[in-house]
This record gives C-alpha cells, structure tokens and sequence, in this order.
C-alpha cells in the first residue's frame, strides 16, 4: 500500500510539473537585473530510473506497477506534441534603424492574419526608461534589456515590458502602450476592451474603437497564434541577441533591412526636424565640421549596421539559416519578389493577404504618403532622397560611411550633376543571401 500511495505521488507530481511548465510566467522586479525563469522541457526519461527503497531494497517505479507505464507513454507523447509545436512556431525579429522603411516592411508581418501576433517596437518604452533613469542609455545595460525583454515577448510574456512602461500598468491593464494601433494583434477582438467616449478616445485601434489594453489578454491572444513577429530600430548590435537563439523555446530568424546612409539622413533631416537642425543649416551654406559630434553619431550609427551585417553575412554557426540582409531600395523596386523571398526565408506561409496588401500600399497616391505613412509609391521613394539632400552633405556621409555603402552596394557620387542624373543608378546589383 506504501508503495503504491507513493507511486500516485509521483505521477501527481510529473502531472503538476507540466501544468506549470505551460502556464508559467517569469515576474521580474529589477528591470536592470532581469532575472529570467527558465523553462527547460521535462526529461521524461528519468521517471523509470526513480528507486523507491522499499524493505531495505531498491525498486524501479517501471516493474512495480503497468500503469506506470502507461502514464509514462503518456507524458512522453505529451512532451513529443510539445517539442513538435515549438519547432513549427516561427520567431521573427526585423531589425532596423529609423527612416529605413521598416514599418513599411514590417507590415508584411502584420499582415499576416491570424496565425501572427505582430508587435511594433516595443523596446521604445525601455529605451525611453533607461534615459530617463540615467541621463542616458548605456549601451550595455540597454542591449541587456532589449534582449531580455524580447525574449519575454516572444514566450508571450509581458511582465517585464510592463515594467518599462509609465504610468506602470493597474491590474495589467495600461493606456500607454507605444502605437499600439500599428499591431494588428493588439486591435483584435479577443483584446479589446470596452470603449467609452471621451475617456478612451485617444487610445483606439485602427480597425476598431478599444479602451485599454488588458496586457493578460494580450498574452493570451499571443500564445494563440503560431507565429510571432517584432519590428525594432533599438537594437543596435546583432551579437547581443545570440542568447535568443540559443534559447531552445524559440526559434528565431533575424532580417536585417539596410538603406543607403544618404538617403536615411536626407528622411531624417525631414521627419526630425529639431534634431537635424545642424544638418540642415549644413546644408544651407559653410562646411561640415567632420569633428562635431552629429558627425561623428552618424559614423557610429553607420559602424553598427555594418558589423551586424558583416556578422551576420559571415554566417557563424549559431547564425547559420537564421540571417537575412534586405535592402530597402531592392524591396522598393519589387516588393512582391522581396517579400515571397522573406517569407520563404521564415518558413511561413506567404498569404494572399498579404500579397493584396502590398500590391495595394505599393502604388499610393502622393496624397496618402505622408512622413509615417505605410502606404507608399514604393519605386519613387528609391530616387526621392538625391533631389532633397545637397552634394556637400552626401559628401560628408560617404566619407564617413565609406564602408558601409561599399558592403551593401550603394555607388559614390563624385558630382552634383551625377546625384540628380536619374539616368545614373546608385543601386549596384547584388545578392546578399542564398535562400
């Protein structure tokens, strides 16, 4: 009788085990810290092995009762289905830097449908925190917790977002979630809560008007769907993410989307005003000081996006099939060729969806393509820049992002007459990955 009450102890407990493997949900109080709750799969292997000492002498589980091993047969196919949807489920983080055209991108995401739970740049909100708490972002406290806060998204768990976020979310249920009206998924029904007129207004989704978002809805909705997506520009350095991917509940594939350097400050010059303002008095007469420090934050910006990509076009073994480089100009150019080959990259499904979406957002009027806006004339936005910036400001970012337009092929201009000539491209032909 011993022996059997203790044999239904411990398939109690294996039963236990795996309930909370499955529901469990990491809490994190230090955001600098960022502790993490591993959540390894259960060694099923190891419950025949279990001796119980039973009159002095050692008795394996296995041969004292068949229904041990039949509950055993049934954990083990339990682990089998387990294992089998974490391989199929796809994590995709598109990786980029601002005026590159990655919400546009990012759209082939959002697009999906519902088996993809899409978010737009969550890391904004630590990025934010962590300046307001130190004066300014330490890089490496910053890649830290851009890691371990996108780990967390992609098991679905927003705890640790939540404690980036200010005002700190009341009973998981904030207001302040950064465009979350730019994620399909946190507009879906299932996630939206009531809506009350005149209190909420300034909160609501795209396709429907919702009050504030319940973050435990969010993560339920999320480990729903069978892929996951995220779009950052705040990730400044690919090596800092190899934990993601070493992380055996995720299976992540990294795109990284580049666009020619002059034409990423021409759009910044436009879209940020105020913090371009040297720049554009630069542009309007003197010469560049190649000391100042703007100067020398577009040369750092350039050093990062080249030696993520160089680390990851050459391919290490941790990266190996989990890296894509795609040039903005070439997505611009043909964006359906583009886009079938990053969704042949991931390994989900091409939709038509998302073919109708970017057939349709590819030819927009010049009306509808404002600053931020996702709806483009994708093959006039390639040459738009060359109009708009002045030879001597190209000048400048070619000399000091030499490297970086060489490695992603994009053509010095040695002239004002050879900037504006349409005739001239200053795209170079050039095959980044082999899919």
């Amino acid at each position: 009788m011993r022996i059997k009450y203790t044999i239904s102890i411990v398939f109690f407990v294996a039963l236990v085990i795996i309930e909370k493997e499955n529901n469990i949900i990491s809490r994190v109080s230090d955001k600098l810290t960022l502790k993490q709750t591993p959540q390894t799969p259960l060694q099923l292997s190891g419950f025949s092995h279990i001796l119980l000492k039973h009159n002095g002498s050692s008795t394996s589980l296995s041969k004292m009762d068949p229904a041990f091993l039949q509950m055993k047969q049934r954990l083990e196919n339990y682990s089998e289905h387990q294992e089998v949807m974490t391989r199929a489920r796809k994590h995709i983080l598109l990786l980029a830097t601002t005026r590159t055209g990655s919400s546009f991108v990012g759209e082939f995401f959002n697009q999906q449908g519902d088996n993809m739970f899409y978010l737009f740049e969550p890391l904004w909100h630590v990025e934010k925190m962590l300046t307001l708490e130190t004066g300014g972002t330490n890089a490496t406290a910053a890649a830290k917790a851009y890691r371990d806060v996108l780990k967390q998204l992609f098991l679905c768990d927003f705890s640790l977002l939540e404690s980036f976020l200010d005002p700190l979310p009341v009973d998981h249920i904030t207001t302040a979630l950064f465009r979350r009206e730019s994620s399909s998924s946190l507009c879906e029904e299932s996630v939206c809560s009531p809506f009350i007129k005149g209190v909420f207004e300034r909160y609501h989704c795209r396709t429907r008007r919702c009050g504030p978002l319940n973050l435990t809805m969010a993560s339920e909705s999320c480990l729903q769907k069978e892929h996951r997506a995220i779009k950052s520009v705040r990730v400044r350095q690919l090596e800092t993410l190899r934990p993601l991917v070493e992380d055996p509940r995720l299976d992540v594939k990294f795109i990284q989307l580049v666009r020619d350097p002059r034409a990423v400050l021409a759009s910044r010059m436009v879209a940020f005003a105020a913090k371009y303002k040297n720049w554009k008095q630069w542009a309007m007469g003197g010469d560049v000081p190649i000391d100042d420090e703007e100067v020398r934050k577009l040369k750092g910006n350039c050093d990062n996006i080249r030696m993520s990509a160089e680390i990851g076009l050459r391919q290490p073994l941790w990266l190996r099939g989990r890296y894509m480089l795609v040039r903005y100009e070439d997505i611009a150019r043909f964006p359906m060729r583009k886009a079938t080959e990053m969704y042949r990259f991931t390994g989900i499904p091409f939709t038509p969806q998302v073919k109708s979406w970017i057939l349709k957002n590819t030819q927009a009027s010049k009306e509808t393509s404002g600053v931020y806006s996702t709806q483009k004339n994708s093959s006039q936005q390639v040459e738009k820049w060359r109009f708009s910036l002045p030879f001597k400001i190209a000048q400048v970012v070619q000399k000091v992002c030499g490297p970086t337009l060489k490695l992603f092929g994009y053509k010095f201009v040695s002239s004002e007459e050879m900037l504006t000539d349409k005739s001239v491209s200053l795209i170079e032909d050039k095959v980044f990955n082999f899919l």
